[in-house]
């Protein structure tokens, strides 16, 4: 069995309240024995760090999802900034820009409000040397500058689907990219050529769960123990043996969030 982490998991959403441990206890078995919990609004910071608290393989993220800007209130940035002071968060996120978002096209006001809590978690990030967990739908080049002005930063582009040169500007920067269920999908024949010759390194699994499920589960709802179907993908395309590639991600992992601090 591989030692795995998943770098990405919505574990408090509603979608596990019937089974939660049972999902948990799942990916255990399958040697998934960390998981990377990132907060999307305010709301569910509490739920988060209780969840994770009692669930010694789970670690918290906090941050304010660009998706969810009707849930967030201007005081939350420096209500974030308190909820990082006591050090439990291995990371900042998830945050990030989503330009994908329905009618935000010709919404600037949205537009503008999403760079204000981006930018402003980034600092906050670089203030206490954490890493962050970004989100990039439709706004990917944006991103990339936008992380580029704010030096000194880490972190990790989750569900990364750009070009090669977006992700060789990334790699320049330090930062990793989070591979899930879309590598498995033979459609994504970009994503696969990028996942097959980049600098393993920079590489993260991912499960996103409950979204972005594998080939074999499609329109299922996902779960971590699936990460274990993105390492046989992932190792495949880069013809590595499985366990060569779970060794370096897990490691990856636990260097970028500092995990056996946290442990």
């Amino acid at each position: 069995m591989h030692k795995l982490v998943d770098s990405h998991a919505h574990l408090d959403d509603a979608a596990f309240d019937a089974d939660r441990e049972t999902v948990i206890e799942r990916a255990r078995q399958a040697g998934v024995g960390g998981m990377i919990v990132p907060s999307v609004d305010a709301a569910g910071w509490p739920r988060v760090k209780a969840l994770c608290a009692g669930h010694r393989p789970l670690f918290p993220a906090f941050g304010l999802h660009p998706m969810y800007l009707a849930r967030h209130a201007p005081g939350d940035v420096h209500e974030l900034s308190s909820w990082l002071d006591d050090g439990i968060a291995v990371a900042v996120g998830e945050i990030g820009l989503d330009f994908h978002v329905t009618g935000l096209d010709h919404d600037h006001h949205e537009r503008d409000l999403q760079r204000h809590y981006f930018a402003s978690q980034l600092r906050l990030a670089r203030e206490r040397d954490l890493p962050v967990i970004v989100h990039a739908r439709g706004a990917l080049e944006e991103v990339i500058l936008t992380l580029r002005r704010t030096a000194g930063l880490r972190g990790v582009v989750h569900s990364f689907s750009g070009s090669l040169e977006q992700a060789r500007r990334l790699w320049a920067m330090g930062f990793h990219l989070g591979i899930g269920g879309p590598v498995t999908y033979d459609r994504a024949q970009r994503l696969r050529r990028i996942v097959a010759q980049m600098p393993i390194e920079f590489l993260l699994l991912e499960s996103d769960a409950p979204d972005q499920p594998d080939a074999g589960h499609r329109s299922q709802r996902n779960e971590p123990s699936r990460v274990v179907e993105v390492l046989r993908c992932v190792a495949a395309l880069r013809d590595r043996p499985a366990a060569e590639i779970a060794d370096a991600t897990t490691a990856n992992a636990q260097r970028l969030f500092d995990l056996d601090r946290h442990a």
